[in-house]
């Protein structure tokens, strides 16, 4: 059976489907702790179904790795005698504060 626009639409509506196209959008990135998806000229579709929000993208994609920040033992063993924290978590402190052992210290003292 071929389905036209408007009775694609209404049966949309009694399911409580609703789509909207989003205007004006540049770029779409999708990060993930390993590479990142630079979508551009990006076409975007929203769909709400009953409360859950569906987000369709299409256009020209890139991929970009992400470099893993490193930082020296020193840093990190400094870090952790100045606030008592594993490893883990001083490790994490110098990657949000940029490697800035102060910045790292502070955020995890205050």
């Amino acid at each position: 059976m071929k389905m036209d626009n408007r009775n694609a639409r209404r049966m949309m509506d009694r399911l409580g489907i609703d789509m909207k196209e989003i205007p004006n959008v540049q770029e779409v990135i999708i990060k993930t702790p390993e590479r990142e998806l630079h979508i551009t000229n990006a076409s975007v579709s929203e769909v709400n179904a009953q409360g859950n929000r569906v987000f369709q993208v299409a256009g020209e994609v890139e991929e970009v790795v992400v470099e893993k920040k490193t930082f020296s033992d020193e840093d990190i063993l400094l870090v952790q005698q100045q606030t008592g924290v594993s490893k883990e978590r001083a490790t994490s402190a110098l990657e949000e504060s940029d490697g800035e052992v102060a910045r790292a210290i502070l955020k995890l003292t205050s």
